[in-house]
């Protein structure tokens, strides 16, 4: 059976670090529409530009644009047997289109499908933004509070020198915390009703987080 898994809640409410280790748990691949985006953005294709404008000021990337690079990665060989998909849907007109791409891809065949919801204090997540860091090479993240890099602004694994994204600052993230709550927040009664969320407290640290995960995750 396919199982297809997407997460939902706030910004930095730790849904890129626990998608990533469920990933390699499961040997499914880790779609992480954020790096799929930068990755556009980076070759400087047009979709990439076009996405930009859109990140640079906290908003929301079109549906359309989204969707057309969602649906390629997932019609992928080594996504048959399942994925996990995060930073997508964002609203409810994102989850009708991911229901109508799943249909296309899965066809008739047998498919799980379960929504995790990382419910969380959203007053600290703002800390949690703006002293976020990444590696431009292999795209580890760290945090300077909770999960800093052994030297100081280099990454562990590669070498590379960190960066801090341009979104990452207090206005920025109080934009984004309002467009979340207004277009975002909706999914979590969306899912509930079609009868596939599944809730997890996502207070604490890594590990606290990652245990209640696989518990949901298996059930």
């Amino acid at each position: 059976m396919k199982k297809e898994f997407i997460f939902l809640g706030p910004p930095a409410c730790g849904k890129g670090t626990q998608t990533a280790m469920l990933a390699e748990y499961l040997h499914f691949p880790h779609v992480d529409t954020g790096s799929l985006l930068r990755a556009e953005i980076k070759a400087g294709t047009d979709t990439g530009k076009e996405a930009k404008l859109y990140i640079d000021q906290g908003h929301l990337v079109p549906v359309e644009l989204v969707a057309r690079i969602i649906k390629n990665r997932l019609s992928e060989e080594d996504c048959k047997g399942g994925y996990i998909l995060d930073g997508y849907p964002r609203s409810i007109e994102q989850a009708n289109a991911l229901t109508k791409m799943n249909s296309e891809i899965d066809g008739n065949n047998d498919v799980a499908f379960k929504a995790i919801y990382f419910d969380i204090d959203t007053d600290i997540l703002v800390e949690r933004i703006i002293n976020r860091r990444s590696c431009p090479k292999c795209g580890e993240i760290y945090n300077l509070a909770y999960k800093a890099p052994k030297q100081e602004g280099i990454c562990d694994k590669c070498g590379e020198r960190l960066s801090q994204r341009k979104d990452d600052t207090k206005e920025v993230a109080q934009e984004r915390f309002d467009t979340y709550f207004k277009e975002t927040a909706p999914l979590i009664d969306y899912y509930k009703k079609l009868g596939v969320l599944k809730s997890i407290d996502a207070n604490g640290d890594i590990q606290e987080v990652w245990e209640r995960l696989l518990k949901v995750v298996n059930d």
